[in-house]
């Protein structure tokens, strides 16, 4: 793909809004607008639905996510609910290690978070929570070097991000990686803050499983996102027995002939009801356009749109990691209390209508396509008149 242009009239925003925030919820394009309306209007006459329609759109956007992700093997691509639910899938099927240890980051969304503590609950196991670096321009290093350190033949899992949700740091997950083949300890990816918007290739890293939810960078609906399943998984047991995700369910007719076996690979671990006429045509149509834009020009974009307007915060005082340890598309700004007054900076943003989100110490700022030089001149703005 080459250059990006701004594509801000493909959605519905607002001229006087400055909507930094994808990484909270992405505003719908306005294709996908329209492919919801003209789903919800199908169920309207069940009449013209045929068997058939449970199935084929349902393969069409597992195929779009493994081009998405760089992986042929689409069957391995299951539709889900959400992130809590991709990861119980995991969590029910990998296997245990006596005295065994998970590794988590810091800070981790809490999705990523509660399905690993139950299981260290239930077998006795160790979280070893990793956390980033002290010093602002090296946190990135030190936060890799740390986990990789972590890792040893005790390790069931090393359960992490491409990029942290919260501050937007890069994970050398080809390092994590061969570090957890080394081990025998899988490696399971919460891809929600990056599938869609960064580059990222199942052939090159190999994760167990990658969960992605589909309301961010995927730009679909609420409660449908999408995960990748390895080989390690190919045989396990699902967390639900939904009827269409046995072999044969296509013939609707025989649905009673009661049937052992499971469709291929990740089939076993679909959502039931996964053929929602609704927000299946929503996630196809952001799936076309986020295929036709290509992620490394969302990602060029995402860079150029931040470049200069980053290198005023950072004259203002702000602290920035450096550009090679985050994402474009998400990053912290770490606030200095000494160098700004938090409460001021605030209310300039709902002044100016400047959408981004607080984490901790930071504000995260999350551009897309759809933003412009002049909603990160407004961010500037906001830091410069909150300045001590």
């Amino acid at each position: 793909m080459g250059s990006l242009s701004c594509q801000k009239d493909l959605f519905d925003l607002d001229p006087e809004i400055h909507y930094l925030n994808a990484a909270y919820m992405s505003p719908n394009l306005r294709a996908v607008e329209e492919a919801g309306i003209k789903g919800i209007r199908r169920k309207s006459k069940p009449y013209l639905l045929h068997p058939e329609d449970f199935f084929t759109e349902v393969d069409a956007v597992r195929k779009q996510f493994a081009m998405l992700v760089e992986t042929e093997a689409w069957e391995r691509v299951a539709l889900l609910p959400s992130v809590s639910y991709g990861l119980a899938q995991v969590v029910q099927n990998i296997p245990v290690k006596p005295q065994g240890n998970i590794i988590l980051l810091s800070e981790q969304f809490p999705s990523n978070y509660y399905s690993w503590l139950r299981l260290a609950e239930k077998y006795d196991l160790e979280l070893r929570i990793i956390k980033p670096g002290q010093d602002l321009f090296s946190r990135s290093e030190a936060l890799n070097h740390a986990i990789l350190k972590a890792i040893d033949d005790k390790t069931l899992a090393v359960a992490c991000a491409p990029v942290h949700w919260a501050h937007g740091l890069r994970l050398d997950l080809d390092a994590i990686r061969a570090k957890t083949l080394a081990h025998q300890a899988w490696l399971v990816l919460d891809g929600t803050q990056s599938i869609g918007a960064m580059p990222f290739s199942v052939n090159r890293v190999q994760p167990d499983a990658l969960i992605v939810g589909g309301y961010k960078w995927l730009l679909g609906p609420y409660s449908l996102g999408m995960a990748y399943y390895g080989p390690a998984l190919d045989e396990g047991i699902p967390i639900e027995e939904a009827w269409i995700n046995r072999k044969a369910s296509d013939r609707f007719e025989r649905l009673v002939d009661y049937q052992p076996e499971y469709r291929p690979y990740a089939g076993r671990y679909q959502v039931g009801e996964a053929s929602n006429f609704a927000l299946l045509p929503m996630l196809r149509a952001a799936l076309d356009q986020l295929l036709d834009w290509g992620v490394y020009a969302i990602q060029s974009y995402c860079g150029q749109l931040i470049k200069e307007p980053y290198q005023a915060l950072e004259r203002l005082g702000v602290q920035i990691e450096p550009e090679i340890s985050r994402a474009s598309h998400l990053t912290g700004l770490y606030v200095p209390d000494d160098r700004f007054d938090r409460e001021r900076l605030q209310s300039l943003f709902r002044e100016h209508h400047v959408y981004v989100s607080n984490r901790g110490a930071f504000v995260r700022v999350a551009p897309h396509v759809y933003n412009t030089s002049e909603d990160l001149d407004a961010l500037v703005y906001c830091f410069q008149k909150a300045c001590r």
